[in-house]
């Protein structure tokens, strides 16, 4: 399972963030929580994925 993109994030990544004006991105469910309330951000759950958005 890759690791969060996020840099110093050592978390296994839970979530593909699709980002309109930046490249997608895959990051743990503490950042994906955070990065998608940004208008246009869409947050999809990885197939091997265990963590739930808190």
């Amino acid at each position: 399972m890759p690791t969060c993109s996020e840099e110093e994030c050592e978390r296994p990544a839970a979530f593909e963030l699709h980002v309109p004006w930046a490249e997608n991105r895959v990051v743990c469910a503490p950042h994906a929580r955070v990065l998608a309330r940004r208008d246009g951000v869409v947050a999809d759950a990885l197939p091997d994925a265990t963590d739930e958005l808190p």
